[in-house]
């Protein structure tokens, strides 16, 4: 895959046109597209992969065939799929490729996001994300030593935000030690970024750009330029 195209660029492109385009996006396009750029990374960033519609149904909790066919074509037509070779059925696989000429990248977003700011929510910040598939630190970056976790937050828009925050800290030796304090660190995230995963990832630029040692509710009239070398720019 072209090594300028990673994890973290295809998510910003992806909010930014979804902040472009409010009345085509629903959920389901953001669930369908983050796993094929997950099971693309788990495939070693293939340049045309088999997208199992099945597996993917299960991954995201889509029951009705049709439904998910309607937002998988969405996605085709958007060029954020490249539909290599069409499945034959439900049970067998398309084929497609992320190597496609994607929306330009827009700053729209984050003009928004730093004019507005970041309002703090009084929710509780607890997610209401299904956990049911466990994935530990060292299957997504084997440079780390650290316990096993259950990543409740991969079936949501905030994991790219969450593992970059994660590196970081690791490499400021401040690194989730537990369990728990890995969900207060997502809470906390939900919170100051008042559940926009768009303005997550404005918050931990902010912090790394800052190097500080916490996350802190976004500065309104400050631009922060994304950190894209991080080891999980890639991942999601």
């Amino acid at each position: 895959m072209n090594k300028e195209l990673n994890g973290y660029e295809l998510s910003r492109r992806w909010f930014d046109w979804s902040f472009e385009n409010p009345e085509k996006i629903n959920p389901n396009h953001s669930a369908i597209y983050f796993f094929a750029i997950e099971h693309c990374n788990r495939l070693g960033w293939k340049e045309k992969f088999g997208f199992p519609t099945q597996m993917t149904m299960d991954a995201i909790g889509i029951k009705k065939h049709q439904t998910y066919i309607k937002y998988f074509e969405d996605l085709c037509e958007w060029g954020f799929f490249k539909l290599v070779q069409k499945s034959s059925n439900q049970y067998s696989a398309n084929i497609i490729s992320l190597m496609c000429a994607l929306p330009k990248n827009g700053k729209a977003l984050d003009k928004a996001n730093i004019k507005h700011g970041a309002k703090q929510t009084q929710s509780s910040g607890q997610s209401n994300s299904p956990i049911d598939k466990q994935l530990t630190i060292e299957q997504v970056n084997n440079k780390n030593n650290q316990d096993d976790f259950n990543f409740g937050f991969i079936k949501t828009p905030f994991f790219p935000a969450m593992m970059r925050l994660m590196d970081y800290r690791k490499s400021i030796e401040k690194e989730f030690k537990t369990q728990m304090s890995l969900e207060a660190g997502y809470r906390e995230l939900l919170e100051l970024s008042s559940n926009d995963p768009a303005v997550a990832e404005l918050i931990v630029d902010q912090s790394i750009s800052n190097q500080w040692q916490g996350v802190f509710e976004l500065k309104a009239k400050k631009e922060f330029k994304p950190q894209s070398n991080s080891a999980y720019d890639g991942l999601l």
